[in-house]
C-alpha cells in the first residue's frame, strides 16, 4: 500500500520533533475529541524524562488517553470492519499495519522496559513507572494502527499530525507532556535493535538502549567485544551473552583459535561441534562452495546446525529442511 512506507519512515524517524507541528497535532486531536485544547505543553528530552516530568505535574487533570486515543481509534476501527467486512478489513491490515507491527511494537516494549530500568530504584517502585507508561500516546510508535487508516477519514488527523512530528505523548485536561524523537536508531535486517559500537536507540538526554541483533547488552559488555578472545568466551557466565560473544567474533575465528577438533567429515563437509558449560553445544557445518569466484579460489560457508546432528551430511539436510538419508543433490552449486 502507498501508505505504508511513509509510516515505516515515521516509526524510525530520528532528529528533533517539529513542536509547533506537534502540539496542533494534539489541538486538534483534543478538538476532535470534544474536549478543550490544553493550556500547557511541557517538553522533554525523552520519555525517560517525559515520566519524570508527569510526576512532577502539580494539576494536570484527569487522563485523557481514552477520548483522544483509545476511543477514535475503535470507532475508526468498527466502521471500516462495517465497511469492509472481516474479509476486507483483514487485507487492509495485512497490506498495512501488520507490515510494521512486529518492528514498532517490540521497540515500544523496549522503551518502556529501559524507562522502567532506570526509573525503578526500588523494586517496588516499578510499578507506579509502569502506571505512568499506560498514560502515554507513543507518537511515532503508533505508526502501525495508523497506517491502516491513513487516506480513509479525518477522525484521527490530529494523532497522525503528532506521530509524525514528535515521540510518545502524555494527554491531560490541562496539561500535555511531549517527548523528542530519539537522536540514533540502529536495526538489522530484520528490524531489531542492533548495535555493537554504541547505543542501538539513543535520546538527546542520555537514556539509550544497547542491543545486538535484537538482545538487550549491558553498555559495557559492548565496549569489551573489540578485545574478545576465546579464553573470555569460555569464561563468560552467562549463556545469552556468551552466545552474543560467539556471534560476534565469529564461530569459524573461534573454532580456529580455540584449536577445536572436527567430530565428523563427508562429500558435503566438516562438522564441528562447540562445548559450551551450562549451554547447549554449539554445531557448525563446514562447506565449501563449488562454483570458484572470479579469482578462482572457492568460499568457505559455515552453517548453524542443530546441537543433536551428528554428521556433516545431515547438517547441510537440515538447512534444506530433509533428511540427512534423503538428502542427495544431483548438482553441486
Amino acid at each position: 500500500m502507498e501508505y505504508v512506507d511513509s509510516w515505516r519512515a515515521v516509526a524510525a524517524a530520528t532528529g528533533a520533533a517539529d513542536r509547533a507541528a506537534a502540539e496542533d497535532g494534539v489541538r486538534l486531536a483534543y478538538r476532535g475529541a470534544g474536549l478543550a485544547e490544553p493550556v500547557e505543553f511541557v517538553w522533554a528530552d525523552s520519555p525517560r524524562a517525559a515520566v519524570e516530568a508527569v510526576e512532577k505535574l502539580k494539576d494536570p487533570g484527569r487522563s485523557v488517553r481514552d477520548d483522544v486515543r483509545t476511543r477514535p481509534w475503535a470507532g475508526e476501527r468498527r466502521r471500516m470492519y462495517d465497511e469492509l467486512g472481516p474479509a476486507g478489513w483483514s487485507a487492509l491490515w495485512s497490506a498495512t499495519g501488520a507490515q510494521l507491527w512486529e518492528t514498532t511494537s517490540a521497540l515500544a516494549d523496549r522503551i518502556r522496559a529501559g524507562v522502567v530500568s532506570d526509573l525503578a530504584v526500588k523494586p517496588e517502585d516499578a510499578s507506579d513507572v509502569r502506571l505512568v507508561l499506560m498514560d502515554a500516546v507513543l507518537g511515532q510508535h503508533d505508526a502501525a494502527w495508523l497506517a491502516a487508516f491513513d487516506g480513509r477519514g479525518g477522525r484521527l488527523d490530529g494523532l497522525a499530525a503528532v506521530a509524525r512530528n514528535a515521540g510518545w505523548w502524555w494527554p491531560y485536561e490541562r496539561t500535555v507532556v511531549m517527548s523528542e524523537r530519539p537522536e540514533t536508531l540502529h536495526r538489522d535486517e530484520a528490524g531489531r535493535l542492533d548495535s555493537g559500537a554504541g547505543p542501538a536507540l539513543a535520546y538527546r538526554d542520555g537514556f539509550a538502549l544497547y542491543a545486538w541483533r535484537g538482545m538487550p547488552v549491558p553498555a559495557e559488555f559492548l565496549a569489551e567485544l573489540g578485545a574478545l578472545t576465546p579464553e573470555r568466551i569460555r569464561a563468560e557466565e552467562n549463556a545469552e551473552l556468551r552466545r552474543v560473544m560467539l556471534e560476534f567474533y565469529g564461530y569459524d575465528r573461534y573454532l580456529t583459535e580455540s584449536g577445536a577438533e572436527p567430530v565428523h567429515r563427508d562429500e558435503t563437509g566438516v562438522l564441528w561441534r562447540i562445548p559450551l558449560d551450562g549451554d547447549e553445544d554449539v554445531a557448525m557445518v563446514e562447506v565449501v562452495n563449488s562454483t570458484p569466484e572470479p579469482d578462482g579460489s572457492h568460499r568457505t560457508y559455515w552453517l548453524r546446525v542443530p546441537p543433536r546432528t551428528r554428521t556433516a551430511k545431515e547438517g547441510v539436510a537440515w538447512t534444506f529442511g530433509l533428511q540427512g538419508d534423503t538428502y542427495a543433490p544431483l548438482r553441486q552449486t
